[in-house]
């Protein structure tokens, strides 16, 4: 909690309880909460955005004792990050566009129609990782893919990187260690085909769930971007998730937006669904790239990579960012 009680310690100042609080009131203390959250990796757009809003809520208000004055603070900035990390929830201060929610084991359960196993022929839901050379999608891909498992749900991976020597060695050994089923077929082969040819698989098998494995490419190799938008687009998938590493800071957001831009060439808008941050548990507590990536962007932080075991996936909860 020492951060939020650095936070709040600049507001000691401004008990008011016979009069309401006014912009030059809160100016010097928001300043000091600006520079605290720049230090933390927030851009100075989103630490400003941020500030503005904490500002929305404690305008006008009475506050005649330190606990009241702290109390109204901490809810100001649990409503700020909230909005920023749930872009449904975004306003014009917070959001530049509005995004959605993300709960992708209720995304299963809702597609496969309820609570039971999905019938046969039923398609099933399929989750594409796409991201950039040796961000850890595939380790990400198989967290996931335990985290369904653990939730009654019936994985199967697909093995679409055919460009990288090993890819399909590697989920190979992941697919062993949940036991899980892997489709795949080599390499040098088109990656569109392979994932519907997974997709049609685990439809006859009563898979309910496919995550689909992609080739980590640059966001400035343009063959490789179409080839991934035509993936996208052919397998019309139910989640796009993009992996990155948590302390990438504006490369991060350069990546997405290419790969937002990709998807949405050619006439098809097919926008990035959630982030999944890798390395999270290297931040310490500089968790600001990820609000800023969020922010920016609109889109929504579906989990966090916070170790190397299949269970080290965890979303990002505001009284975490918060302390």
């Amino acid at each position: 909690q020492e951060h939020i009680g650095g936070v709040r310690n600049f507001f000691s100042k401004l008990l008011s309880p016979n009069k309401p609080l006014t912009k030059p009131d809160l100016e010097p203390p928001l300043n000091q909460m600006k520079l605290l959250l720049t230090s933390k990796n927030v851009s100075p757009k989103t630490a400003k955005a941020i500030c503005d809003c904490v500002q929305d809520q404690l305008l006008g208000k009475q506050v005649g004792t330190l606990t009241g004055v702290k109390r109204a603070v901490r809810h100001a900035l649990e409503d700020a990050i909230e909005k920023i990390l749930r872009p449904e929830l975004g306003n014009g201060r917070l959001s530049f566009q509005k995004g959605k929610s993300l709960d992708v084991l209720r995304g299963v359960v809702e597609k496969r129609g309820g609570v039971g196993m999905v019938g046969k022929q039923k398609r099933p839901y399929v989750i594409c990782m796409i991201g950039i050379n040796g961000v850890g999608k595939s380790t990400s891909l198989a967290k996931i893919a335990y985290y369904l498992q653990s939730n009654k749900c019936k994985p199967m991976l697909a093995a679409c990187d055919t460009f990288r020597s090993g890819a399909v060695e590697q989920l190979s050994v992941h697919a062993s260690c949940l036991g899980l089923p892997l489709f795949h077929q080599g390499y040098a082969k088109d990656p569109s085909a392979v994932a519907k040819a997974a997709i049609a698989k685990a439809a006859a098998d009563g898979n309910d769930v496919v995550l689909v494995d992609t080739a980590g490419r640059m966001q400035n190799n343009l063959p490789l971007m179409k080839a991934l938008a035509k993936l996208v687009t052919e397998t019309k998938p139910d989640l796009v998730l993009f992996v990155c590493e948590a302390l990438v800071g504006t490369d991060g957001l350069d990546q997405l937006t290419m790969f937002q831009k990709a998807l949405s060439s050619g006439g098809h808008l097919r926008p990035i669904d959630g982030i999944v941050l890798t390395k999270f548990d290297t931040v310490s507590d500089k968790v600001g790239a990820a609000l800023t990536l969020t922010h920016l962007t609109g889109v929504p932080i579906a989990f966090c990579g916070t170790g190397q075991k299949y269970n080290h996936l965890k979303p990002l909860s505001v009284p975490y960012v918060i302390s």
